[in-house]
This record gives structure tokens, C-alpha cells and sequence, in this order.
């Protein structure tokens, strides 16, 4: 694996490709070798042999994509483990992706704990600061189809109790003001949260605290907001993953 690996260090390291006699001075690989790894790179489509050069194929590019991805993944998880830090609470990130609610990444610690997902997040966006954050930067037609696929239901006495109520709310909302969710998911705790758009995507950041520490929630939200646009600035940051 090593080896071949190698092999397609080398072959990337050339925009034009190169032949398999340079591959092995390059690797430091005996030249049968070098041959054999080759053709079996090119039949697991990794590399494709064009006019006497291997270039990468098309499953090299998507394990590059994949690793792209992850690497966009640790810098948000990293990104999101600071500001808990530096704020002192759990913070949450969620796209809106091909119809559902997909919560990314959670960073909190055990003096901090994140709210427990007791009833589906995807089923319940009426009711939690990220959901309806999101449900927000929808069109109305992409969010009366949410609506009718997740309809509005109380989950606690707080919950807003119809779809009405809830499109009235969201509607009300200034572009980028913060929403606030109190005790409506889950008793004892109130949410806020912020949008992050990018193109046609939906994101949001989300922050929760105790009922008891309320009078924190606005004023640490708009320090994540802070946070954010800084990062954002030095362009260290993508929610395409």
C-alpha cells in the first residue's frame, strides 16, 4: 500500500502525467514493480494510461474530494471546539441538505453539556432555535413542503402550536437577527440561533443555555456572531461538506 501510494504521490506531482520509467526513478522503486502497481492502479481506475503517461483517474480524484471534505470538517469541528471555549457554551452547526435538517457538528463538555436529542431534530425544526433558523432562509414553497412533510406539533407546553403561529414568526424575522427558541424543544433551556448562507445553502449556529443563565443567551450569540464574521473574513471557512 505504501508503495503504491507512492505511485500516486508521483503521478499527481506531474499536471501532465508521466511515463512509467520516471515513476521509478522518482519512487526509488525496481521497475517491475513499479509496472505491476501501475497496472493495477489502472484497472481499480485510480490511474489512466494515456499516450505512454498515467495520470490520475477518476477514483484518485474522488478519495481527493474525500479528503477535502474531511479536512473542511475538522476546521469546522476545530473552529466550533474555540469559541465553546472561549464563550463558555455548547455550540451547534446544522446545513438544511436536500429537504432535511442535518446537524453537522456539536462541540460542547461535560460542565457545558449540548441539549440531548430526545425527539428527532429533523422531525421537530418548529421547535428548536436551528430549525426554525433554518426553515427561515427557505423559499416559501421549499418550507410549506417542509412543513408538510414534518407538520407542527407541541413537543412541550411552548412549543408553537400551529403552522400559522410558526410562519408568522419566521416571517417577522430580520435577515440576520437572531432567533430565539425558550423551553420550546426541551424544558429548562433556551436557544438562540444565527443564519449562515452560502450560495443556495442553508446553515445555521446555535448556542443553548440553562433557563437560570437566560440573561447570557443574546449577548453570547452575538459574540459567536463576531466570531464568525471574522472567520469567515479570512476565508478559513466552507459549510460545503
Amino acid at each position: 500500500m505504501q508503495r503504491a501510494l507512492r505511485l500516486l504521490e508521483a503521478v499527481a506531482s506531474h499536471a501532465e502525467g508521466a511515463p512509467a520509467k520516471q515513476l521509478a526513478r522518482e519512487t526509488g522503486l525496481p521497475l517491475p514493480t513499479t509496472y505491476h502497481l501501475l497496472r493495477t492502479l489502472t484497472h481499480e481506475g485510480y490511474l489512466v494510461r494515456d499516450k505512454g503517461v498515467f495520470v490520475l483517474g477518476d477514483a484518485a480524484v474522488r478519495l481527493a474530494g474525500g479528503g477535502a471534505v474531511q479536512n473542511r470538517r475538522i476546521k469546522i469541528e476545530d473552529s466550533l471546539a474555540r469559541w465553546r471555549d472561549e464563550i463558555g457554551v455548547p455550540i451547534y452547526f446544522a446545513l438544511y441538505r436536500e429537504g432535511e435538517i442535518e446537524l453537522v457538528a456539536v462541540s460542547d463538555t461535560p460542565s457545558n453539556p449540548a441539549v440531548e436529542e430526545w425527539a428527532d431534530f429533523r422531525e421537530t425544526a418548529h421547535a428548536h432555535a436551528i430549525g426554525q433558523c433554518l426553515l427561515s432562509q427557505l423559499d416559501p414553497a421549499s418550507r410549506q413542503d417542509h412543513l408538510d412533510r414534518h407538520p407542527v406539533e407541541a413537543i412541550t407546553p411552548y412549543t408553537v402550536r400551529n403552522r400559522r403561529v410558526l410562519l408568522e414568526r419566521l416571517g417577522g424575522l430580520g435577515r440576520m437577527e437572531p432567533l430565539v427558541e425558550r423551553q420550546e424543544y426541551v424544558l429548562g433551556t433556551v436557544c438562540a440561533a444565527i443564519p449562515i448562507t452560502a450560495g443556495s445553502a442553508a446553515g445555521a449556529m446555535a448556542i443553548s443555555l440553562p433557563l437560570h443563565q437566560e440573561e447570557r443567551l443574546l449577548p453570547a450569540v452575538e459574540r459567536l456572531r463576531t466570531e464568525i464574521g471574522r472567520l469567515f473574513g479570512s476565508l478559513a471557512f466552507s459549510i460545503s461538506i
